[in-house]
């Protein structure tokens, strides 16, 4: 979307359509205004004030258990983590979480001396679980899960301990939209 004086209006849309758009594309448009109406609302600043107070909460839970972050805690959605201290890897501690139903992805850190395709970190946001109603509390447990679970990273009868516990705490907050299908 640009937005301009009415008098660059028409060079504007010259030079957009049909020079560098190719079709009007109304689908993503429509999407847009959604989104940013979305987006104005009372009830989606709340939720986005939510979404960092459960990253802080979560970075807190862990830096509590001994980890790095990368900028020493967070000040948004997301937050990433130094595994260094830990001795695991950033795939296999993903790989790890995800046999226990916790998805975080591998990343690498700066300056890190691992491979990128095994780096040292893990990158983990929160505003998946806040749009299933998660709030800090729910994301201390999920810091103490997360800790279990790299600590022991091939014990797969924590994982599947981890697993359960992570499914019971999923299903006291339903995916929004899915209600219905439970």
């Amino acid at each position: 979307m640009i937005l301009c004086k009415r008098k660059y209006g028409q060079e504007i849309d010259k030079a957009v359509f049909p020079g560098i758009q190719g079709g009007p594309h109304d689908h993503t448009t429509a999407a847009i205004a959604i989104a940013l109406k979305e987006a104005s609302s009372d009830g989606f600043k709340t939720y986005a004030r939510q979404i960092v107070k459960n990253a802080k909460a979560l970075a807190d839970t862990l830096i509590d258990k001994g980890y790095s972050l990368i900028t020493g805690g967070t000040d948004n959605h997301l937050m990433l983590i130094d595994l260094s201290n830990k001795n695991i890897s950033g795939k296999k501690a993903a790989k790890a979480l995800d046999n226990a139903g916790i998805v975080v992805n591998y990343n690498a850190i700066p300056r890190d001396t691992r491979n990128p395709f095994d780096p040292s970190g893990i990158r983990i946001g929160t505003p998946a679980i806040t749009s299933r109603g998660f709030k800090e509390g729910e994301m201390v447990t999920v810091g103490h899960l997360i800790d279990r679970i790299i600590s022991d990273p091939g014990n797969t009868k924590l994982s599947d301990e981890v697993a359960a516990q992570a499914k019971e705490l999923c299903s006291l907050f339903p995916a929004p939209g899915l209600e219905h299908l439970s």
